[in-house]
């Protein structure tokens, strides 16, 4: 379990500061604990484990009154704690090295100083920026939820007080995180998608979330998998809260949006009350079998609504509660898969083995791509998901950036030689005009192991193999051995 910790002695104050967070088994060991806290930045609020291995954290920084002034505020001249997100590998008990950075201070905009820093005519026409002037105060944004998609490799957050959510480019570096060119969506660090209040950005419509928390997306399993999903403390009402669930209006990597408009859609998808009230904090869990699970994190209440809006359980716990979890025992039982690796021969990509397999192609979802290889029509990004035999837990790969086929002399484009039928259900027929009768015919699998040699042979018998991708390599001396990629599906 990973957990944020409040450390003693941070430079920064308030009740959201932690400076610390740490991995703990289940038998209350501590694994991990590392701490990030100077006068400078201070951890704070919400953490995000990610299929890596790493941990994404939410910071502080502090910014001068003069830098304040001179990065074009004009309604606020004190100091400032604009928020950072960082991306933490863990290195031994205590350590870790920070491998990825993003700073909204990177991100700005403002129309009321022309001499200063950020400056456009239009606040509207910069939607991929964040308005300084807008609600401006020492703790300005006020980050209360991080989370991680990793089939689009991006990042969302909630701020309580712009009250909005946001949807950033993780597939950046942090030269790229701090500029408006690079990553997955071409658009670096800027904000790829934000919702909930137009205002934020001088834009038309009407202001759906009143303080958010929990900003993540729905997970694969889930009915609504992949809509973005924030807590909203006053949305019903002043002294009523729920839980909302947007559609967000996907694009590739980017999010559609009509120049000069707010983001779509114009309201929430799904709301779901949750029948009390807490003006902070508060979480809620989207189940595999459509029920949800609700926080009201200062009443310390912990509910449970079936998907028509039923509840169907309620715990009340001691104290306030920010956040709460249900996980099955397969989760607990059992130890996660190893993370997969994408490895490229020709135009296929094979993930390591595992017990089942989906692939993803520029974060969409690659209908009955559910192999252990997957044959690349495109060049793009690629990713597959993995269970393992206990099947409880889903885990990604990182990206794979397919440029196109490498690494074998294709026989079909070069040689003339046919090889057919292929696919195959086993059996392999070559065409005999154009090889010599002096040849060697060898069939290995993925792995490089021989499974076939033989001599002026014009047909091979692979039905005894299982299903997968084979290579078939013709040899005659004084030629370049030609290869073909072979797929057996019986």
């Amino acid at each position: 379990m990973l957990r944020s910790v409040s450390k003693s002695g941070n430079f920064f104050s308030g009740g959201p500061i932690c400076g610390e967070v740490q991995k703990v088994d289940w038998s209350g060991n501590i694994l991990w604990d590392y701490v990030y806290s100077t006068q400078q930045y201070c951890t704070h609020h919400d953490i995000c484990p990610m299929p890596n291995g790493n941990v994404l954290l939410i910071a502080y920084e502090r910014k001068t009154s003069a830098e304040v002034i001179a990065a074009g505020c004009s309604t606020f001249s004190g100091e400032m704690w604009p928020d950072k997100i960082v991306e933490v590998q863990p290195v031994g008990a205590t350590g870790g090295n920070i491998v990825w950075e993003w700073h909204a201070w990177d991100h700005l905009v403002q129309n009321t100083n022309a001499a200063a820093a950020n400056y456009q005519t239009s606040i509207v026409d910069h939607p991929e920026l964040l308005n300084i002037n807008y609600n401006a105060a020492k703790d300005w944004i006020h980050m209360n939820g991080v989370a991680y998609n990793p089939m689009l490799d991006q990042v969302a957050f909630s701020s309580h007080y712009l009250n909005e959510i946001y949807v950033i480019d993780h597939s950046t570096t942090t030269a790229q995180a701090a500029g408006h060119s690079g990553g997955n969506s071409g658009k670096g660090g800027d904000l790829l998608y934000r919702w909930g209040n137009p205002d934020a950005y001088d834009a038309a419509g009407t202001q759906i979330l009143d303080v958010v928390h929990d900003a993540h997306w729905i997970p694969e399993g889930s009915p609504n998998a992949g809509y973005l999903v924030g807590y909203n403390n006053k949305g019903i009402s002043s002294n009523a809260s729920c839980v909302d669930e947007i559609s967000p209006p996907y694009n590739g990597y980017n999010y559609s949006i009509i120049p000069g408009n707010a983001f779509l859609p114009a309201s929430y998808t799904f709301r779901q009350p949750s029948g009390g009230y807490n003006s902070n904090m508060g979480n809620s869990q989207q189940l595999p079998n459509g029920n949800m699970l609700l926080c009201i994190a200062t009443a310390g209440v912990i509910k449970e609504f079936d998907a028509a809006g039923n509840l169907l359980w309620s715990k009340i716990a001691t104290g306030s509660v920010p956040k709460a979890f249900r996980y099955d025992s397969c989760y607990v039982v059992h130890a996660a898969p190893a993370i997969p690796a994408i490895t490229q021969s020709t135009d296929t990509l094979y993930s390591t083995a595992a017990t089942t397999y989906q692939w993803y192609f520029n974060g969409q979802l690659i209908p009955g791509a559910t192999s252990q290889y997957y044959v690349a029509t495109q060049t793009g990004n690629y990713v597959v998901r993995i269970t393992d035999a206990n099947g409880c837990v889903y885990q990604y790969s990182a990206t794979y950036h397919y440029a196109g086929p490498t690494g074998l002399h294709e026989m079909e484009n070069n040689s003339g030689i046919l090889v057919y039928p292929n696919p195959t259900t086993g059996f392999i027929k070559i065409n005999n005009s154009i090889i010599g009768k002096d040849f060697e015919i060898s069939v290995a699998d993925t792995k490089g192991n021989l499974l076939v040699k033989e001599k002026n042979n014009y047909s091979v018998d692979l039905s005894k193999y299982k299903n997968g991708i084979y290579f078939l390599t013709i040899s005659q001396k004084g030629t370049t051995p030609v290869t073909q990629k072979i797929t057996l599906l019986k």
